[in-house]
């Protein structure tokens, strides 16, 4: 997904961005993870703690973090928390969670 087709977080600031990125994207630099603000969001509801996550709901809202369970990727969410937040997010109703998103081979 390239910048241009990421959705805008009115609410959230690139500082908070790479704030989030340093906290839980060890494996690039904070300022290149801010640049994949929807991937660093995820790690967030992913793995963050229940403050960064509730935290960053209550700063964007609902609708920017369904955006970014619209937009995942194969990788960025584990089962738990992909059910948490299809749950709480209003997206699901109970047993009715889509799949996480899956890798296609030919």
């Amino acid at each position: 997904m390239t910048d241009d087709a990421i959705p805008r977080f009115s609410g959230l600031t690139l500082d908070d961005v790479q704030r989030y990125a340093a906290k839980y994207i060890w494996w690039k630099s904070p300022p290149e993870a801010a640049r994949y603000p929807l991937r660093v969001i995820a790690q967030v509801l992913d793995i963050g703690t229940f403050e960064d996550c509730f935290g960053l709901l209550e700063r964007v809202g609902e609708e920017p973090l369904r955006e970014v369970l619209r937009h995942a990727q194969a990788g960025w969410f584990r089962p738990r928390s992909w059910y948490f937040w299809h749950h709480k997010l209003g997206m699901a109703e109970l047993g009715k969670v889509p799949d996480l998103p899956g890798r296609r081979f030919l």
